[in-house]
């Protein structure tokens, strides 16, 4: 039977927190919008903002109510002073520790198309997409596509917050690249929507935000920078960035997690999105970069530094969450918190897995 489409489209009910400061922001969140304690997250000093589980998902719950909202909340919430104070408050720490992971990224002479690829080809991060090509096992493949969930739910939806933000040349480039990735205004190619086929065909819960509470803050913080980036228009250039690097990055990985579903048995209404992304991420590459991201800093030059400090967050915070499934598995143990729910029952999964041999999983696995 088909899930009704409020579980599809949102809104994902709260979860469950993961500190003080979350369990405050939920406790308020379940009654009508009030004004909070300007002491509420004063003190925050986080050892590792980036994974630091209680600060991430507050960003989480804040960040969310200008996207689906939470189910059951008022949306008076998304705009109420005091809560945009604490999000203020708890942003700073997070995009603090954004900046001490990459420094400030040098702009070369040759433009900032050139600094995009400088920064995609000394990536070294390890090789997650080999892995799940080669050697993961379905449980290790299935929890992947729990932690991506968070995103490719709702995917694209965090880049078009900077079309209001943009005019000419670099504002047509991303109505290019987004307009593929919503399908082309066709419900059925929505690159959301392929992915909760693969979901489906995982036997995964395909509901929006079905899988917060299960993934850990890391995967919380490759969401919540894009999030950061996207809703402040200071950071333009960022989310700009962040996107191209997304999108520089993306042929190679796709084209091998589609074959280690094909690996695992499974057929091309489970690959169907990741081989989507090969052909299609291949020609945004060349827009975001030279058009897009060119195009903006051709308008507005004093964005380069911008452009560039976005993709180098995105993929360092990308290399920390590959890290953290690889050395899961690595340790025997499962990369989430909690098991990631299931769609009613996991048995239609089992036609199209055939009896596999799992091999050894490592973190030091090689493209």
């Amino acid at each position: 039977m088909p899930e009704p489409a409020d579980r599809r489209y949102g809104p994902a009910p709260l979860p469950q927190p993961r500190g003080p400061l979350s369990a405050a922001v939920t406790d308020a969140l379940r009654r009508a919008p009030h004004h909070l304690p300007a002491s509420l997250g004063a003190d925050l000093d986080p050892a590792d903002p980036l994974t630091d589980e209680d600060l991430q998902l507050t960003l989480f719950l804040c960040y969310e109510l200008h996207y689906r909202g939470w189910r059951g909340v008022d949306e008076d919430w998304e705009w109420q002073p005091t809560l945009l104070g604490l999000r203020a408050r708890a942003e700073r720490p997070f995009e603090a520790a954004l900046r001490r992971l990459v420094g400030s990224p040098r702009v070369p002479a040759a433009g900032v198309a050139a600094g995009l690829a400088e920064l995609v080809t000394a990536d070294d991060g390890p090789s997650l997409a080999a892995t799940l090509q080669r050697r993961a096992d379905l449980a290790q493949f299935r929890e992947f596509v729990a932690h991506r969930s968070v995103y490719h739910l709702r995917e694209a939806d965090p880049h078009s917050w900077a079309l209001p933000r943009l005019g000419g040349e670099a504002k047509a480039a991303l109505v290019e690249i987004q307009t593929d990735e919503y399908g082309n205004g066709r419900l059925d190619r929505m690159h959301a929507e392929l992915f909760r086929r693969t979901l489906d065909r995982l036997g995964l819960d395909t509901g929006y935000g079905a899988h917060v509470d299960a993934v850990p803050a890391v995967t919380l913080a490759t969401n919540n920078l894009m999030s950061l980036f996207g809703l402040h228009r200071r950071l333009r250039g960022a989310v700009l960035g962040h996107l191209a690097a997304f999108e520089m990055t993306s042929s190679l990985p796709n084209r091998r997690y589609g074959n280690g579903l094909r690996r695992l048995g499974f057929d091309e209404v489970a690959t169907r999105f990741y081989d989507e992304h090969i052909e299609a991420d291949a020609v945004h590459e060349q827009i975001a970069a030279h058009d897009m991201c060119g195009g903006l800093v051709r308008a507005e030059p004093a964005l380069a530094p911008d452009v560039l400090f976005g993709a180098a967050a995105g993929l360092a915070v990308d290399r920390l969450f590959a890290a953290h499934l690889l050395d899961s598995w690595a340790a025997g143990r499962s990369s989430l918190r909690a098991p990631a729910p299931t769609a009613g029952s996991a048995a239609a999964v089992a036609p199209l897995v055939p009896p596999t041999v799992s091999l050894p999983v490592t973190a030091a696995a090689v493209a």
